[in-house]
């Protein structure tokens, strides 16, 4: 069986071959402590939501909130589970903006936290691509829309977090 070269130095997933991506992983070093990294990844939503909508918020596992962001809808957002300063995971309806949580409209999003000396690497796992309801075109889309959106809220996070705080 051969296949030119390809079989050991295909690490990721062509760009025209997306549509067969289940999960996305993203990580950052953030020259900020655990508690402040945390205190910010606690935010239920705080990837998709305007910070008007973030004020007073805080993960507590089995409870949700609604994520709202004006430019593309609301989004709500359950708190899955919280292993305190180490992990948090939500479920989120990223492609469905405005309906309620379901398994096949829902993807779920892993936060895992780890100190290196005084900063932080944060971990971001979104998975469950796979299983949403629709076309295989909207979910094609959705890895796309996520794969895309991550850097970017991530380096948003990294910015807030490495502020000084007042």
């Amino acid at each position: 069986m051969s296949d030119a070269g390809n079989s050991t130095h295909a690490p990721h997933t062509p760009p025209d071959r997306i549509d067969l991506i289940d999960r996305i992983e993203r990580e950052t070093l953030i020259a900020a402590s655990l508690d402040r990294v945390w205190s910010l990844v606690t935010e239920p939503g705080f990837w998709v939501a305007d910070k008007a909508s973030l004020a007073g918020t805080t993960a507590r596992e089995g409870e949700s909130t609604l994520a709202r962001n004006p430019e593309y809808g609301d989004y709500p957002v359950r708190v899955e589970k919280v292993e305190p300063q180490t992990y948090v995971a939500y479920r989120w309806a990223s492609a469905f903006p405005g309906e309620e949580l379901r398994a096949d409209n829902s993807t779920l999003v892993e936060f895992t936290l780890t100190p290196e000396g005084d900063k932080t690497r944060l971990r971001v796992v979104e998975s469950g691509f796979a299983a949403l309801a629709g076309s295989e075109e909207l979910r094609a889309q959705a890895v796309r829309d996520n794969t895309g959106g991550w850097p970017q809220e991530l380096d948003a996070l990294k910015q807030r977090a490495e502020q000084p705080t007042a």
